[in-house]
């Protein structure tokens, strides 16, 4: 992979032979290996073609998704070759067992979607006005951060809750869910649950709601993460999951401390009348430290609200507690980004999203300044000279005199190079002028103050 993280074609495609009606013209040439690779950001000004049609072990919506990626040489191809160019990439990276799993998913999936009858129509295309809100919906039309935050509560850090859905789209999904889940028991069909961890609930995608959620990922979902989660493939976001879970009697009672399968998630709560249930987060992991302590500063318990969304990474580590009474239905999107998780093979530091990172980071940079203060306080060999340690009241307090302290007029405590440099500057008082009597040498880490040594070169004509 090269640096900018684009993905360099290894093999090319057989080229073309003559149609026997005349000479065998010589393919062109073929693009230079920089001329096909993918771009790292999506080109989001290009519509791609649809792949509906395409017989594919791949999800269509991958194609249509990568096609964005594509070098601009192979934007202007036949839709053929692109596809072609495309298997390649995804084949290189998709094993052969997980592409019979996918393959036998999707037959999975065509049978289920021949047998059940829809109970309402309108919820397989997106109506907005029908499903949102008008605050959401006018945020989003206005795709700007300031009309996100217009809408949104931060509860904790990275953790955003807004008003999402009208109740009468929140009762028309359950209405489909009860639907699909009785036809599923009065026919004997055997499903697949929406993940390890749940053993009630329904994969939306696998029985028709799949076109409709992807817009809702695409037109509704990414303006908000493209803004808020940049750091975790928020702008690149390219497939989804989506699902129902059922919490109460006879169904989930709760769900275990875990980490999503997902960059970034939407969850909503649909209803019905119920309590407890609720969602408890405890910081953001990385695969390292994943299982690492919460701080203080990370806990977070949130209720449940049907019709509010509550939208996080997706390694943000939380869990459901217990639903103590009722019946609880809520909808889950998990979003992800092929472009982010291909990078992410190749990182090793991810302070920029990891709790646990950003704390070792900034232990190694505390450590990193101890040891230069170290090296500065011990390293000068020259002679005589003051050092006031900024770090400790009693260095600076007990060796510079009283007359002198009350001439510098600075916040000794959060000094910086800069103001202490001013102040010595302006408050030292010279009986000669042009006879220097004192020389400073400041030292510090950015514009943080960690000491001041004095060098006396001559101390006539200086007032202390």
């Amino acid at each position: 992979m090269s640096l900018d993280g684009a993905v360099e074609r290894r093999e090319g495609s057989p080229a073309g032979n003559g149609n026997g009606n005349g000479p065998v013209m010589a393919p062109p040439a073929r693009p230079t290996y920089g001329d096909r690779r993918l771009r790292l950001n999506p080109n989001t000004e290009h519509k791609p073609e649809r792949y509906d049609d395409v017989q594919s072990e791949f999800d269509p919506a991958i194609f249509s998704s990568l096609e964005r990626h594509l070098p601009p040489s192979m934007l202007e191809v036949p839709r053929d070759a692109k596809v072609q160019f495309m298997k390649e990439i995804l084949t290189r990276y998709l094993p052969e067992g997980e592409r019979n799993r996918v393959q036998r998913h999707k037959e999975y999936r065509h049978k289920l979607m021949m047998a059940y009858q829809p109970l309402h129509k309108e919820l397989y295309n997106l109506h907005p006005s029908a499903f949102f809100v008008p605050s959401f919906l006018k945020a989003v039309n206005d795709n700007t951060e300031e009309s996100f935050r217009n809408i949104l509560s931060e509860p904790s850090p990275g953790i955003y809750t807004f008003a999402m859905l009208q109740p009468s789209f929140c009762e028309l999904l359950l209405d489909e869910v009860e639907n699909f889940e009785k036809w599923v028991n009065a026919v004997k069909f055997k499903i697949m649950r929406p993940n390890t961890m749940n053993k009630y609930g329904a994969v939306l995608d696998d029985f028709g709601l799949e076109t409709m959620l992807n817009k809702l990922m695409e037109e509704f979902i990414s303006p908000i993460a493209r803004v808020f989660f940049p750091e975790v493939g928020g702008s690149t976001l390219d497939s989804h999951h989506g699902f129902v879970v059922e919490y109460g009697k006879d169904k989930d009672v709760e769900l275990g401390f875990h980490v999503d399968d997902s960059e970034v998630t939407l969850n909503v709560c649909l209803g019905k009348d119920f309590s407890g249930g609720e969602l408890f987060f405890r910081g953001v992991r990385c695969d390292k430290h994943v299982n690492t302590e919460t701080q203080p500063e990370e806990i977070l318990d949130y209720s449940h609200v049907p019709g509010q969304a509550v939208l996080h990474r997706g390694r943000h580590r939380h869990g459901a507690r217990p639903t103590t009474s009722g019946h609880r239905i809520n909808m889950l999107l998990w979003c992800r980004s092929s472009v982010f998780r291909e990078m992410k093979k190749y990182q090793k530091d991810f302070s920029s999203w990891c709790g646990e990172c950003q704390r070792e980071k900034k232990e190694r940079q505390r450590q990193s300044l101890a040891a230069t203060k170290m090296a500065f306080l011990k390293g000068s060999c020259l002679s005589p000279r003051l050092t006031f340690d900024l770090s400790k009241e009693s260095d600076y307090t007990g060796v510079m005199s009283e007359k002198f302290r009350r001439k510098i007029s600075v916040n000794w405590r959060n000094a910086t190079k800069e103001s202490v440099a001013t102040s010595i500057q302006t408050h030292l008082r010279w009986k000669r002028p042009g006879n220097v009597g004192a020389k400073f040498d400041l030292f510090g880490y950015g514009e943080r103050l960690l000491c001041i040594v004095l060098i006396e070169v001559s101390t006539v004509g200086a007032e202390f």
